[in-house]
């Protein structure tokens, strides 16, 4: 769960709610001029003068989206922060305060929330964002984090879901389906270890999978990019569920269909090698598995001499007029419907 599990450990009690919110935060100063005031008061004073604030929030739970099996606290901090900061970057804007919630059982020591927070407070450096507030709680069943983010971006920059046009590119960042293969790493050797607890994985040539579903890295460098190149997106949306909910949810926005190429979908090698392990085919794990925290958007046709070649950036598909569907286009040239097959936390488990 924690770094250093032989250490003293401290109960919750012995600090009462408000002396733990103090403890935790005391290494946290703002940075940014917006922030006109933080931790300390009723409410957070932020300031952006002329510009559009964007705000989003995520509710991560304990045993519904983290397992502290093979979650560190520390990974888990840094990814609560990501998980929010990617939703203010896939509106094309600049993510700059987050605050922070949590609600706790007395199961965990202070020094576990300690290395959770020092996941927070690396992400909130390295990502250049004040933390300026939050609240803590008990709990009956274990861990939830709720984070907020807070950002800004000019009027005109801002990108919604719903302006993509029929003809539109679409583009998406990076690389899809290491997340969700990482977790299956993790998942088939916390089974290995509760039928032997003397086993020792060797997960080096994981390392790439695990650090995406462990320790994601959110797209704060897209935005600037685009502004750079001259592009301004039509829609964008990031990859929390998998690209087909994703552009399907871009699709139902903006009322078109949409033609996604198989042989277009951007894969790094360690998936196509540990799909092949798993016996999964690598193209429903980019349509399906989640957790990528990439973005994926939509420019118009004029723009593509702008993104073209650039190794942040695939070209994966177009836009159609609505009436025309969702479709994948296999390598074999099958013309098959999109179907949203990502993760729903409200499904009903066996």
């Amino acid at each position: 769960m924690f770094e250093n599990s032989q250490e003293n450990k401290t109960n919750l009690s012995q600090l009462g709610e408000f002396g733990l919110i103090d403890h935790l935060t005391k290494n946290f100063s703002p940075k940014l001029e917006s922030t006109v005031k933080a931790i300390g008061d009723d409410a957070a004073v932020v300031r952006f003068e002329d510009k559009e604030t964007l705000i989003s929030t995520d509710l991560l739970i304990e045993g519904v989206h983290f397992d502290l099996a093979y979650m560190p606290l520390k990974h888990l901090g840094y990814k609560a922060i990501m998980v929010n900061l990617s939703d203010i970057y896939a509106m094309n804007g600049t993510a700059t305060q987050v605050t922070v919630s949590i609600a706790v059982s007395n199961r965990f020591p202070v020094e576990a929330l300690e290395e959770l927070y020092a996941g927070i407070q690396l992400a909130s450096k390295i990502y250049n964002v004040d933390v300026v507030g939050g609240d803590t709680t008990s709990s009956t069943s274990g861990l939830l984090i709720s984070v907020t983010a807070i950002g800004h971006a000019e009027k005109e920059k801002v990108t919604y879901r719903n302006g993509a046009k029929a003809n539109d590119l679409l583009v998406v960042t990076g690389d899809l389906g290491a997340a969700y293969m990482g977790l299956q790493v993790l998942e088939r050797e916390k089974e290995v270890f509760k039928a032997n607890p003397n086993s020792q994985p060797d997960l080096d040539q994981y390392t790439y999978l695990i650090e995406r579903q462990l320790k994601p890295e959110a797209r704060k460098d897209i935005p600037p990019l685009l502004n750079d190149l001259g592009v301004q997106p039509t829609s964008m949306i990031d990859i929390s569920d998998g690209l087909s909910s994703e552009i399907i949810h871009l699709c139902k926005h903006s009322k078109v269909g949409a033609n996604l190429f198989e042989e277009k979908i951007p894969l790094d090698p360690a998936v196509i090698s540990v799909c092949e392990e798993f016996q999964i085919d690598s193209t429903m794990i980019a349509l399906s598995g989640g957790e990528d925290y990439e973005l994926l958007f939509t420019i118009k046709q004029d723009d593509f001499d702008k993104i073209k070649g650039n190794p942040h950036l695939t070209v994966i598909g177009h836009m159609t007029e609505e009436n025309e569907g969702m479709h994948l286009i296999t390598r074999a040239n099958q013309k098959l419907p999109l179907i949203a097959r990502g993760w729903n936390s409200m499904e009903e488990k066996d």
